[in-house]
C-alpha cells in the first residue's frame, strides 16, 4: 500500500454512475487511500434491489443517511434508517434493499480498496448503451462477484414489493 494523500471532496462533488438497480456516487478511490479502503454513495430509488451476492476479496460497512435500507447478510436480516450502520463480511452472501416510499441513500466503505472499479466499470458500460450481460458477468467475475441463489429473496421481494429487473 501507498501512502494516503491529502484528497479534499466537496458536498456534492465526485463522479456519479448508474448501476442499473442503484446509484453510485465515487467519493474515496484506493488510490486516494493508499489501498486500504474506497468509499462511494448509493442511492436506491423506492422498489430497488441490490440481489443477493457474495464479494470474495473485501468487506463492506454501510452507513444509511437517508431513507430506510433493508439489509440481509448470511441468516441476518436489519431494516435501517439514517445514522444506522451495518457490517457485510468478505465471503457471506448479502443483499440490500430501498425498505420505504422514499428514496434512499447509504455510504458504502469497502476494504481493502479495489471493488470502486467494478462500479466505475459497470457505470461506464451502461452509459455507453452497450449493456451486454456476458460483459457484465466477466466484469464481476474478475472483481472476485458472484451472485447467488437465497431461499429466503422471494420472502424479502413479496414483503417489501421490490422490482427483481
Amino acid at each position: 500500500m501507498n501512502t494516503p494523500q491529502v484528497r479534499v471532496v466537496h458536498p456534492g462533488e465526485g463522479r456519479m454512475g448508474d448501476l442499473g438497480a442503484i446509484t453510485v456516487d465515487f467519493k474515496l478511490w484506493g488510490a486516494d487511500t493508499g489501498g486500504a479502503l474506497a468509499i462511494v454513495e448509493h442511492e436506491f430509488a423506492p422498489g430497488a434491489l441490490v440481489p443477493p451476492h457474495i464479494h470474495t476479496r473485501e468487506d463492506e460497512y454501510s452507513i444509511v443517511t437517508a431513507g430506510r435500507i433493508g439489509f440481509r447478510s448470511g441468516d441476518r436480516e436489519a431494516v435501517l434508517g439514517a445514522g444506522g450502520y451495518i457490517t457485510k463480511p468478505r465471503g457471506e452472501a448479502h443483499a440490500m434493499w430501498n425498505a420505504g416510499a422514499e428514496p434512499a441513500r447509504m455510504i458504502e466503505v469497502i476494504s481493502p480498496a479495489g471493488f470502486e472499479l467494478f462500479f466505475r466499470a459497470v457505470a461506464d458500460l451502461l452509459e455507453s448503451g452497450e449493456a451486454d450481460p456476458e460483459r457484465g458477468a466477466a466484469l464481476a467475475a474478475e472483481h472476485g462477484l458472484q451472485f447467488v441463489d437465497t431461499p429466503w429473496l422471494a420472502d424479502v421481494v413479496r414483503r417489501f414489493g421490490l422490482r427483481t429487473s
